[in-house]
């Protein structure tokens, strides 16, 4: 169901939730943005955790590095990360992260990272145990954006993003060649 009413109302609920969180943004208030009554925002998507589920998701943003040379992958990866403080990579996770005392929610982030990561990742990688290898790859990347995001960590947050990727590229890098 597409219309003008829910793209305004999925607008507002992306801004909303990247500003207030998920536990500060009700129903109300998304509908006050769009300039709609609440019940629209029901009728249109049910919940406010489908509201949620639908308006704030990352996936897709690795896919032009994954699709490239395995060599110098991890490095390419932590530049990604590092250039998404523009808000289009931050934003979203941390919105997410800071809603995953719901089930749904995290289900979720594990579908995302399947699709972002193990599913275009360990099919590519050499070696033993690709799959265990990709989700690991993952949750470099999270820790990452962890720092960077969630704990707002000041040394990480400070050094240069080529820095970044020369250090941490390194370590997953580490797990995309196959061992020895």
């Amino acid at each position: 169901m597409s219309s003008p009413t829910r793209a305004a109302i999925a607008h507002a609920a992306r801004r909303r939730f990247a500003r207030d969180g998920y536990t500060a943004t009700s129903v109300r208030s998304v509908a006050a943005d769009a300039g709609i009554d609440p019940a629209l925002v029901i009728r249109h998507f049910g919940s406010k955790e489908q509201l949620f589920l639908e308006t704030v998701a990352f996936q897709g943003l690795f896919t032009d590095v994954l699709a490239g040379p395995l060599d110098g992958l991890g490095a390419r990866l932590v530049a990604a990360v590092a250039s998404g403080r523009d808000g289009e990579l931050f934003a979203p996770y941390r919105v997410l992260m800071r809603a995953t005392d719901s089930e749904r929610v995290r289900l979720r982030l594990l579908e995302a990272m399947e699709a972002m990561f193990v599913a275009p990742l360990a099919p590519r990688l050499p070696g033993p145990q690709p799959d265990l290898r990709a989700r690991l790859v993952a949750a470099q990347v999270s820790g990452l954006l962890d720092l960077l995001v969630i704990l707002e960590e000041p040394q990480v947050l400070a050094t240069p993003p080529a820095d970044l990727a020369a250090a941490y590229g390194r370590a997953i890098q580490a797990l995309l060649d196959a061992p020895a």
